[in-house]
């Protein structure tokens, strides 16, 4: 039941990257076509920045629980066994205590700008911790996947990120074609 939330949590996540992926698009088309009808919207640019922090940090969870995310495996790649294991643990633990760190910090601007009712600067006076909430959820929802990996790996388990390599030519072709190797 927990596995399915998490899951879940993640996808719906990755969802919200992508709602907001599509409103920048349609801030930025909106903008850009109406400015031949002398449309315009007011602090546009700022709307469609706060919608880039979201989505990039709301994307964060499910890129790397899909294995997605870009991520240095020259060193773990080169182990194997206990001692690969081992680096496994490592890295998803310094990965996690970053993360919280970073997080608990956001959470706290984000808290402070309401408290102090900070508003933003531009054309529109908006509460700046209305913006702030997408990256402070997107580096919650980012430690809870590093937690559950953490997890997951802790129990031997083969972490949920890494992916198997082709097998055949054909396979390593298709995986190329695809975008998934570099």
């Amino acid at each position: 039941m927990i596995r399915v939330a998490l899951d879940k949590l993640y996808l719906w996540s990755g969802y919200a990257a992508g709602f907001f992926l599509v409103a920048i698009f349609g801030i930025m088309m909106f903008m850009s076509v109406g400015r031949e009808f002398d449309i315009n919207i007011p602090a546009g640019d700022d709307f469609a920045s706060w919608c880039m922090a979201a989505m990039a940090f709301l994307g964060l969870a499910h890129t790397f629980k899909r294995g997605e995310m870009i991520r240095v495996g020259i060193v773990v790649e080169k182990v194997t066994g206990k001692k690969r294991w081992a680096v496994e643990v490592i890295a998803l633990s310094v990965a996690t205590v970053f993360t919280l760190y970073f997080a608990w910090f956001a959470v706290r601007m984000t808290y402070d700008s309401f408290r102090f009712h900070d508003m933003s600067t531009g054309v529109i006076s908006v509460p700046l911790w209305i913006p702030q909430l997408g990256y402070c959820a997107g580096l919650i929802i980012l430690a809870i996947a590093l937690i559950d990996e953490m997890i997951n790996v802790l129990k031997g388990n083969k972490p949920s990120y890494e992916k198997e390599p082709p097998t055949s030519p054909d396979e390593f072709v298709e995986l190329v074609a695809s975008g998934g190797a570099g």
